[in-house]
C-alpha cells in the first residue's frame, strides 16, 4: 500500500475532469437526448435499475478483474452465472432484462451459451411435443446446454461435419458417433464444465445414406455427479487468446443411443413406422436462427466499437504531447492530442461508423421482424382455407427470407471486422497506456475477436452474398419483376450504364448513397461477366467475390445511415443543429469509405478523380474540423457507466492518472509479494501478504 504522501500527490497541470468540462462545455449536442433517439428513455431507464442490482452484489466486484488467471476467472464467472440466474428469477426479469444485464457485466458467462443459442435451438427447431420434453427444464435451468456444432476438423464447412447420427430402425433410436479424432467437437461453449446436454449437428445416415447434418439433443453429463455418461468423453479445451470466462469444450460420442424423440422436427424428421426421411417444406427455413444471429451482430457492432471508442477520445482529449509547431509564443502548454489531425483522421471516422453500424443493425433487426411478420401470416392465411398447404403457400416469403439471409451474411462480416479492427486502432490511438489492461480495451477487444469467425467466417460469408448477388443479376437479365432493393439497384444500374453516372458525392447526400449502389451493381456485373462469360473457376474469383460482398454492404450501411436521417423522428427530437452534425458524421463515414475504396469507385464510373482528391483533401479533412469540438459529447450519448467501461483511460470524469496509479499500486497482488531476486538462491517467494491484501479490497 502507497504511503500518505504518495496519496498526496495529483498529476500536472491542467486537470483530467478540467479538460473534459472544457470538452462538454464547447459542444451543443443535447446528450442526454441523444442517448434516448438511439436507445429510448425506457431502455436507459432499465439500464439504470440492473445497474444498481448489479452493483449492490459483491460477487461482481470487477477489481480483480485485470488480475486473476484463468482458473480464478473462470471461478469467479460461474459464481456470477449462478448469482444472474437466482436475480432473474427473484426480479423476475425478462429476457430481454437477463440479456442487457449480461452485457453489463461485459464478459462472457459459463450459462451463455444455454441462453442463447440452446435456448434459441430448442425453441425455433423444436416441435411442441419437444418443447414439453425439453425447453421447460431447459428455460428452468434443469437441463444445461450448448450448441454442438464445429468440429476440431470442421467449421465452416457444415455440410462436411463428420459426427454421425445412424437411425436404428430396429427399436426407433438414433445412435450418435465420432468416428475420427476430427469429429470432436470443439469449441462449443459453455461445453467444457457446465453444461449437462448438447443440441449436436450430426450427419443423419438412414440406411448407409446421409441426409445431411441435423440437430440431436444429447444428455452429456449425469444429472446428480455432473460427471461425463458412459462413453462420452467431454472437458474444457483449454486457454485462448480471449474469451477466457467461458468454458469453450471438446465432446467425442462413441456410439451412444438416443430415443427417435431427440432430433428436433420442427423442419424435418424421420417418421419412425416407415423408417423414410421427411424433408422440410422450405430449404430457406433453415436460415432463420443463423439469420437472427447475424442480424444481432450487427445490431451489437455499433456498440461493442463505441465502447473503444469512448475510451480513446476521452483519453485523447486528456493527453497532452508536445507543442503545436505553429501556436502562438504565449500558448507554450502541450496540445491535446486529439487536436492533432492524425488522431483525428483514426478515431473519428471510426465514432461515425459507430452511429453507422447502429442504424443499420436496427434497420436489419426491422427487416427480419417484417419477415417473420410475413411468413406468420402466410401461414395464417393458408390455414383458414381448411386443405393442406404447398410449400409455395405456406411460404411465400422465403424469397424474403433468402434476400434477408445473404444481407446478414454480408453486415455480419463487414461489421464484426469494421469493430474488431476498429478496436485495435483505438487501443493504439492510447499510445503506450493502451497496452495496460487497465485501459479497458485490450481484454475487450480479444473477448469480441472471435465474432469474426463463428457463425460463418468473414470472408467464408462473402461466398454466400456473391452467390446471391450473381443469382439476383441474372435474374434482372432475363427480365424477371421480382422487387427487392438488390434487383432494384441493378435495374437502375443497367438502365444507366451506357449513359454513365453523374454524382454529386460532394454536395448531395442522396448522391452518395447512388454512387455507392452503382459502384456495388458494377462489381456485381462484372463478377457475372467473369464467371458466366469467361468461365472462370470459382476458386479465382474468390477475392473478386470478397471485394463485391464489401462493396454491396457497404452501400447497405451508407444507405441504412442515410434512411435514418430522414426520419421525422430525428429532426423533432434532436433539433436542427445535433441532426446537421449526423448529417456531418454520415458524410464522413460515406468520404471517408469513399476515398480508401477510391480505385472501385473510380473503374466503375461513380466518381471522378478530381472528385476523390477533393473527398481527400478537402470535404474529409473539413468534416473531421467541424466534428472534433462535439467528440466527447458525442461518446457520451453511448452511455457507458464506468462500472461497465471498468478503464482507466475512459473514466467519464477524467481522473485517468489518479485511476491507473490506485489500480496498479492499491489493487495489484503482485504487488503483495516481497521475491528474493539473487540468482544464487533458492528462495523465490521471501513474504507473501497476499490474504492479507485481499481482505482489505
Amino acid at each position: 500500500m502507497a504511503p500518505p504522501w504518495v496519496k498526496k500527490l495529483t498529476p500536472s497541470g491542467p486537470q483530467g475532469s478540467e479538460l473534459l468540462e472544457q470538452e462538454r462545455a464547447q459542444s451543443n449536442v443535447p446528450v442526454k437526448k441523444l442517448s434516448e433517439f438511439l436507445f429510448s428513455k425506457q431502455v436507459l431507464e432499465r439500464q439504470g435499475r440492473l445497474l444498481d442490482i448489479l452493483k449492490a452484489e459483491k460477487v461482481f466486484n470487477k477489481s480483480q478483474n485485470y488480475f486473476d488467471g484463468r482458473e480464478a476467472r473462470f471461478q469467479t464467472a460461474l459464481a456470477r452465472a449462478k448469482r444472474m440466474r437466482q436475480l432473474a428469477v427473484q426480479h423476475r426479469w425478462s429476457q430481454d432484462e437477463y440479456m442487457m444485464a449480461s452485457e453489463l457485466i461485459s464478459e462472457p458467462g459459463p450459462y451463455g451459451l444455454h441462453a442463447s443459442m440452446f435456448l434459441i435451438t430448442l425453441r425455433d427447431q423444436g416441435t411442441p411435443e419437444q418443447h414439453e420434453l425439453f425447453l421447460k427444464k431447459a428455460e428452468n435451468y434443469e437441463f444445461i446446454g450448448c450448441y454442438a456444432q464445429t468440429e476440431l476438423g470442421h467449421g465452416s464447412n457444415v455440410r462436411g461435419l463428420e459426427t454421425t447420427a445412424t437411425w436404428n430402425a430396429d427399436d426407433k433410436t438414433f445412435t450418435l458417433h465420432s468416428p475420427h479424432l476430427t469429429a470432436s467437437k470443439w469449441w462449443i461453449g459453455s461445453m467444457g464444465r457446465t453444461a449437462n446436454h448438447a443440441v449436436v449437428m450430426a450427419q443423419l445416415m438412414i440406411d448407409g445414406k446421409s441426409y445431411g447434418p441435423h440437430p440431436f439433443v444429447v444428455q452429456i453429463r449425469d444429472m446428480k455427479t455432473h460427471e461425463p455418461l458412459e462413453n462420452i468423453h467431454v472437458g474444457d479445451i483449454g486457454p485462448k487468446f480471449g474469451y477466457n470466462t467461458m468454458d469453450n469444450g471438446f465432446l467425442l460420442l462413441n456410439h451412444v443411443k438416443v430415443p427417435h424423440a431427440h432430433m428436433l422436427a420442427k423442419f424435418s424428421s424421420v417418421d419412425p413406422k416407415t423408417n423414410k426421411y421427411v424433408k422440410p417444406a422450405s430449404a430457406s427455413l433453415v436460415y432463420g436462427t443463423l439469420t437472427w444471429v447475424r442480424s444481432t451482430i450487427v445490431l451489437q457492432s455499433g456498440g461493442v466499437l463505441a465502447r473503444g471508442v469512448t475510451i480513446a477520445i476521452r483519453y485523447a482529449a486528456i493527453r497532452r504531447q508536445f507543442q503545436d509547431r505553429d501556436a502562438k509564443e504565449s500558448d507554450v502548454g502541450e496540445n491535446q492530442v486529439l487536436n492533432y489531425t492524425m488522431v483525428q483522421v483514426r478515431l473519428l471516422p471510426l465514432l461515425a461508423a459507430t452511429f453507422a453500424l447502429h442504424f443499420t443493425g436496427r434497420g436489419m433487426m426491422a427487416l427480419y421482424q417484417e419477415n417473420q411478420r410475413k411468413m406468420a401470416g402466410d401461414v395464417g392465411k393458408v390455414a383458414h382455407t381448411g386443405r393442406g398447404p404447398s410449400p409455395e403457400e405456406l411460404f411465400p416469403s422465403t424469397d424474403l427470407l433468402a434476400d434477408l439471409h445473404s444481407t446478414s451474411c454480408g453486415l455480419k462480416a463487414l461489421a464484426s471486422t469494421t469493430a474488431a479492427e476498429g478496436l485495435e486502432v483505438c487501443r493504439r490511438a492510447c499510445g503506450g497506456h493502451g497496452y495496460s489492461s487497465f485501459s479497458g480495451i485490450g481484454s475487450w477487444y480479444a473477448d469480441y475477436l472471435p465474432t469474426t469467425t463463428w457463425e460463418g467466417d468473414n470472408y467464408m460469408l462473402t461466398q454466400q452474398v456473391a452467390r446471391y448477388l450473381l443469382k439476383s443479376a441474372r435474374s434482372v437479365l432475363k427480365g424477371n419483376l421480382s422487387e427487392n432493393d438488390t434487383t432494384r439497384i441493378l435495374r437502375t444500374f443497367l438502365s444507366r450504364r451506357d449513359i454513365g453516372a453523374a454524382f454529386d458525392v460532394l454536395g448531395r447526400d442522396e448522391d452518395i448513397v447512388a454512387a455507392f449502389a452503382w459502384r456495388a451493381s458494377f462489381l456485381t456485373f462484372e463478377a457475372l461477366k467473369h464467371r458466366d462469360e469467361e468461365k472462370n473457376s470459382w476458386n479465382s474469383l474468390l477475392v473478386d467475390f470478397w471485394r463485391l460482398s464489401t462493396a454491396h454492404s457497404q452501400y447497405l450501411i451508407v444507405k441504412n445511415f442515410h434512411e435514418a436521417l430522414q426520419s421525422e423522428s430525428m429532426q423533432s427530437e434532436l433539433g436542427a443543429e445535433t441532426t446537421t452534425l449526423m448529417h456531418k458524421l454520415f458524410r464522413l463515414f460515406a468520404l471517408h469509405t469513399l476515398e480508401r475504396e477510391a480505385s472501385e469507385f473510380f473503374s466503375s464510373g461513380a466518381v471522378t478523380v478530381r472528385q476523390i482528391q477533393l473527398a481527400r483533401t478537402k470535404a474529409v479533412m473539413k468534416l473531421l474540423e467541424e466534428i472534433r469540438p462535439h467528440s466527447v459529447s458525442l461518446v457520451d450519448a453511448w452511455h457507458f457507466p464506468d462500472w461497465v467501461l471498468d478503464s482507466s483511460l475512459g473514466r467519464h470524469d477524467g481522473k485517468v492518472y489518479e485511476d491507473l496509479f490506485e489500480r496498479a499500486s492499491e489493487l495489484n497482488p503482485l504487488n503483495a509479494l516481497t521475491i528474493d531476486p539473487y540468482p544464487n538462491s533458492e528462495v523465490l517467494i521471501k513474504k507473501d501478504e497476499r490474504e492479507k491484501f485481499r481482505s482489505k479490497l
